[in-house]
């Protein structure tokens, strides 16, 4: 979690901060994050972004596959999501998981669920292991 917590502590101008994230706990098998989803998150039916659900999901996938990689470099090779229930403003938290790896490629999936426990959206992504860049 250490690692984890070090990586986005130094997010200060990424897409991780620009939505409002907040690592709520982590290691090398489970990833949950959290964000208070305000009026900027929201489409014009008043209800949360289905991008930025989705954007959240990839974020907690991805940290748990680097996670179980001691930190390497993994980027996405394929998302899907399934929309389950409106996600209003107000605190969401997503918790993601891995489900399997081999070799280079690792799948994960993830669930984003309201203040109230309510499950909104439902996801997988596979993620590819890069290599390692040689130093100079």
């Amino acid at each position: 979690m250490d690692k984890l917590r070090k990586m986005v502590e130094g997010e200060g101008n990424t897409f991780w901060s620009y939505l409002g994230c907040e690592l709520v706990g982590a290691d090398e098998n489970e990833v949950r994050i959290a964000l208070q989803a305000g009026p900027q998150h929201t489409n014009v039916m008043g209800i949360v972004h289905g991008g930025v659900l989705t954007s959240l999901m990839d974020q907690a996938m991805g940290m748990v596959a680097m996670g179980s990689r001691q930190m390497q470099s993994c980027v996405t090779t394929n998302l899907n999501v399934h929309f389950l229930s409106a996600m209003r403003q107000g605190a969401l938290e997503v918790k993601a998981r891995i489900l399997h790896q081999a070799g280079r490629t690792i799948t994960t999936e993830a669930e984003v669920r309201n203040g109230e426990g309510t499950l909104g959206c439902i996801s997988t992504a596979t993620f590819r292991v890069l290599h390692k860049q040689p130093t100079d």
